[in-house]
């Protein structure tokens, strides 16, 4: 097996990474053991096992496509039973694999675990089961095209399989819930369950103070913190920071992430944790700074950016999210929906208004022409705008909708996150839809 911790300090320290899909992106079912009693197995997400010593506590299940398998490479470590199973958020890659855990104990004549997780894990389930075609319909869309169904890098949940339910049926609900903060004890380890917000609102981090190790779940992702998802509720940006420098405060020595390597040593560790508040807080600081010198949405999206010396760093790559999305987030949380532009308060509908514009530029194909030539300019963003507005002037125009997906592919080859090259990708396959009629 390889040794997690070395190639994380590697790339840490030397601030490179040569096979990122290899190194960090790892999803490959295998059980690898990070010290006395310790153990995770790297998938959709993690799985990591704590031996008590009077029976196991796991952190998270991993997803309804993965866990099965993961369950199993954990019972080639261990076969005790699993007295505590702990949700670090709700998220469906975190909790879908819960019925494999569930089964796995009624296979092997044990009591079931019991499910502790952040009381508001609840209603985050809940609004799953009432949401359940919308959340399918823009998972398609962020992660069609990218993946492999059911796959995902860093914070968020696809499903990826027709006609499933995006949250399982069999996902455990909690047993134990708590509002700020938990200890738990089996046998003789003692944990301490604390609240964040942050990519969401019900989030864990466990602090073993005998390991000064940290179960960190999705507060560090290995990639920019998701937390301006553009498909997706609120993420807590500035709270997710604090949440970083309470951790860091402990001086931790074993940073274990639900995505991504483990990392060991106080300095490391404390480097990147500081790192990545750093980032959001800059990101908070300088919107809120323009949002009270008056600047609307447009200006202050074109403005603020983090540094390079921090989006450079092999674990904040914007990968998955990206900070310009991030800065969308700070203004829904502090300033609304409204962008600032009056004409967007209460608008006419976009095929009235790119009716009118291809009618000034002589016709949607005109138009669609004219924005391939932006295209070729290297002004991707303006084609953008351009081809839309010919595209919803003339929806069924297989000419315009052509150059629609000759735009957007280009678009997408330049994007570096996730979440652009889905809804990209997913632009393209609607052009695609028209052209082949």
């Amino acid at each position: 097996m390889p040794d997690l911790l070395a190639i994380s300090a590697e790339i840490i320290d030397s601030g490179v990474v040569s096979d990122r899909a290899n190194q960090i992106n790892r999803v490959t079912q295998e059980l690898s053991e990070i010290g006395d009693g310790l153990a995770v197995v790297e998938s959709f997400s993690h799985i990591w096992g704590v031996d008590t010593g009077d029976g196991l506590i796991l952190f998270d299940a991993s997803s309804v496509f993965t866990g099965v398998e993961a369950m199993e490479a954990m019972r080639q470590w261990r076969t005790d039973r699993v007295d505590t199973l702990v949700y670090t958020h709700g998220h469906v890659d975190h909790v879908g694999g819960s019925g494999a855990v569930l089964a796995d104990a009624d296979r092997r004549g044990y009591r079931r675990p019991t499910v502790v997780a952040h009381e508001a894990v609840h209603a985050r389930l809940d609004r799953y089961r009432r949401t359940d075609g919308w959340n399918l319909s823009i998972n398609a869309r962020q992660f069609g095209g990218t993946r492999a169904a059911g796959m995902k890098i860093g914070g968020d949940e696809t499903s990826g399989v027709p006609n499933h339910r995006f949250l399982p049926e069999d996902v455990a609900t909690p047993d134990v819930t708590y509002s700020n903060l938990v200890s738990i004890r089996v046998g003789d380890v003692e944990m301490e369950l604390h609240h964040a917000r942050g990519e969401t609102d019900d989030h864990t981090w466990t602090w073993w103070p005998d390991r000064k190790a940290v179960f960190i779940g999705d507060l560090f992702i290995w990639n920019f913190p998701n937390a301006g998802n553009p498909q997706k509720v609120q993420r807590h940006p500035g709270e997710w920071a604090r949440a970083l420098r309470e951790v860091m405060a402990r001086g931790p020595e074993y940073l274990l992430p639900a995505h991504g390597l483990p990392i060991s040593g106080v300095e490391r560790v404390a480097t990147v944790l500081d790192n990545t508040a750093t980032a959001l807080e800059h990101l908070v600081e300088s919107t809120l700074g323009l949002m009270n010198q008056g600047a609307d949405l447009d200006t202050i999206i074109h403005t603020v950016s983090v540094p390079a010396n921090l989006v450079d760093l092999p674990y904040l790559v914007p990968f998955y999210d990206e900070p310009e999305f991030v800065v969308r987030n700070i203004w829904r949380l502090y300033g609304g929906w409204w962008d600032g532009d009056p004409s967007s308060l209460k608008p006419s509908p976009r095929a009235r208004v790119a009716a009118e514009v291809a009618d000034l530029a002589g016709g949607a194909s005109a138009l669609a022409r004219h924005a391939a030539e932006v295209a070729d300019s290297g002004d991707l963003s303006l084609a953008c705008h351009l081809v839309e507005m010919a595209a919803n002037a003339a929806p069924e125009d297989r000419s315009v909708h052509e150059i629609r997906a000759d735009v957007y592919t280009r678009r997408r080859r330049e994007a570096t996150s996730l979440m652009a090259r889905g809804v990209y990708r997913g632009a393209i396959r609607e052009s695609e839809a028209v052209i082949s009629g």
